[in-house]
């Protein structure tokens, strides 16, 4: 897997996470919606660690910075 994923769009992927469990956790969303917030922070995180988004690549999309060749 090549990396696709910057810096910046890891901390924000782990922000939501973190967001979307603590919104869990207090009860503010539960039932299916919350079930379905704590898959999705659980890919986030995921996603985040392996700096790699599966979705980004059919798309060609790429936030991860290369360095140039000066």
């Amino acid at each position: 897997m090549k990396k696709n994923m910057g810096s910046t769009d890891k901390l924000i992927r782990y922000i939501v996470a973190a967001i979307l469990i603590a919104l869990y956790f207090t009860n503010t969303i539960s039932g299916t919606l919350g079930i379905i917030a704590l898959v999705l922070a659980a890919v986030f995180v995921l996603t985040s660690l392996v700096s790699f988004c599966p979705l980004y690549a059919p798309f060609g999309i790429n936030t991860c910075k290369t360095k140039s060749a000066a």
